[in-house]
């Protein structure tokens, strides 16, 4: 119930199918209290239609190959995402972060990988 906003982006950017693919896939998915840190209308700009390539590439940020859980991530610097951009790894105060994020619910198993709910939306840079 926490990853409806995301759920929902992952539909507008046309990615449910290459998402339900055999996989494995890693989903650092924002929970929907990390959408709502997002400046005012920035959600709603992502939703429109012509701006359906800009949030593809962000729902792909948090994505990466592979079923990695937490504790294969404790040595990590970096790993690359599907839309092609590196994001940080590290381990702080015994959590795990990915960019600004923090690991807050960790290891949800998936038919085709693993899920980690993160408490802020990362943003890929602009390509």
């Amino acid at each position: 119930d926490s990853f409806k906003t995301f759920s929902r982006a992952v539909e507008n950017a046309g990615l449910s199918d290459s998402l339900r693919a055999t996989g494995p896939f890693t989903i650092f998915a924002p929970t929907d209290a990390a959408f709502e840190k997002l400046p005012a209308g920035r959600l709603d700009q992502l939703f429109q239609p012509e701006n359906k390539a800009e949030l593809a590439s962000l729902v792909n940020y948090h994505v990466i190959n592979g079923r990695k859980f937490v504790g294969d991530m404790k040595s990590w610097v970096t790993t690359r995402t599907m839309n092609g951009q590196s994001a940080k790894i590290k381990t702080e105060n015994r959590n795990i972060c990915i960019n600004d994020a923090t690991v807050t619910a960790a290891d949800i198993n998936s038919s085709n990988g693993v899920v980690h709910g993160i408490d802020t939306v990362n943003i890929p840079t602009m390509q």
